[in-house]
């Protein structure tokens, strides 16, 4: 039945031309944006998975500045410390010789002493972003033996929470203004001679034997000074190679994330693509079943000709 009040035809094939029209806006949306979850009202779930990577992922990208820093600090002082493990070898070799007699102890002292400077100039100057952790004065307001460097950001449900790598200076500082319990200003013992490495003094000394003894024991405090440093470097080293290994780790799970958010929220653009010209086809083939339809209304005035 035709009728001129209600166009049956053509309200089908109007809600037909709406619907392919809504799907043509969304395919269209994907293959501008190459995202097919863009926002909340596209998938809910989805959409909550990925902004929450992409809060971690920021998280993330903080902590790994934060080991490229502290790498470049644990850098600084391993520089150093290894720079003073050859002075101190020098002044080994000096007190060694110094033990022969007939030689000339204040010149020997002299390059003693410049390598002691040496090794204090080192010391205060292994500075990075404001932090010395070989040169230090204990009393100092905020002093903190302890260094830490940001390594992880962790995230446990609602709950998230960070972790550092901790170094310990206390074995590390070469120098304490305060407590001068450092490498290099702590006192030693070594038969019946007491002195710090910073204050070792042999120009006075001459070639008795109660002298050679004491230029032995200096050198036996020196070895223990320098034995000392070997360790201190060691353990810098083995935080090195922590800093290295989490930068790893952290580039490799940001890289993931980043794979997983792809996952949920990237458009198949092959797929939307095919997609696009299939709903063109659909809409063209629409508006012209909507023309058809409206056009069947008017079919009826012929039967009223005579």
């Amino acid at each position: 039945m035709t009728s001129i009040l209600t166009n049956s035809s053509a309200m089908v094939a109007l809600q037909t031309l709406r619907q392919i029209n809504q799907d043509l806006d969304t395919t269209n949306s994907r293959v501008s944006t190459g995202l097919k979850v863009g926002s909340a009202a596209d998938s809910a779930a989805y959409w909550s998975i990925a902004t929450t990577t992409k809060s971690d992922n920021g998280a993330l990208s903080a902590v790994n500045d934060a080991l490229g820093l502290g790498a470049s600090m644990v850098n600084v002082v391993s520089t150093a410390l290894q720079s003073v493990i050859t002075s101190l070898t020098d002044i080994q070799n000096l007190l060694t010789t110094a033990q022969q007699p007939g030689v000339d102890r204040a010149k020997i002292q002299e390059q003693i002493t410049a390598d002691l400077n040496d090794i204090l100039t080192k010391s205060t100057g292994a500075t990075f972003n404001g932090q010395n952790w070989l040169s230090v004065d204990s009393s100092a307001d905020g002093y903190n033996a302890t260094k830490s460097i940001l390594a992880s950001f962790d995230r446990s449900g609602t709950t998230v929470s960070v972790s550092t790598i901790d170094l310990d200076i206390t074995s590390v500082k070469l120098y304490d203004a305060d407590s001068e319990d450092g490498i290099m200003d702590t006192e030693r013992t070594a038969g019946g001679t007491d002195a710090a490495v910073k204050d070792i003094d042999i120009s006075a000394l001459t070639d008795s034997a109660d002298d050679i003894t004491i230029v032995s024991e200096y050198a036996q405090i020196v070895q223990a000074a320098l034995a000392a440093v070997i360790t201190a470097n060691a353990k810098v080293g083995a935080i090195q190679n922590r800093i290295t290994s989490q930068q790893t780790f952290v580039k490799a799970l940001m890289d993931a994330n980043t794979k997983a958010i792809g996952a949920l929220t990237d458009a198949d653009m092959e797929e939307e693509s095919t997609k696009l010209k299939a709903l063109q086809t659909q809409q063209s083939l629409a508006v012209q079943s909507l023309s058809i339809a409206n056009s069947s209304s008017q079919n009826i005035l012929t039967l009223f000709r005579q």
